[in-house]
């Protein structure tokens, strides 16, 4: 029985929230897909193919990805991360309005 308890052992992704500066479980969080998308600045003027680029294209990369995260059991607050997509492993998060790292 205690080879089965091994075997099936998975360790909890911890994810540093960087407005209550704690770290939480994942389940407290929830993914709210890539960071660092810029709204056109004049949306009036884009085409319909510019609006699907906007809304619906997005980058999925295999290894380091910025991603923007949601505190949602918490305080609420919108984050990015610095995620590795192989590993699942958290390299920084960060506020959002803050610049890449």
């Amino acid at each position: 029985m205690k080879q089965l308890q091994q075997r099936w052992h998975i360790d909890m992704i911890l994810i540093h929230c960087p407005y209550c500066d704690e770290k939480r479980p994942e389940i407290e969080f929830a993914n709210a897909g890539q960071a660092h998308i810029t709204r056109p600045l004049d949306p009036s003027g884009q085409s319909d193919a510019d609006w699907e680029t906007y809304l619906f294209i997005r980058a999925n990369p295999r290894g380091r990805h910025h991603e923007r995260w949601r505190h949602v059991h918490g305080c609420g607050r919108f984050f990015n991360a610095v995620r590795d997509t192989v590993t699942d492993k958290f390299e920084t998060t960060y506020k959002a309005g803050e610049p890449r790292r």
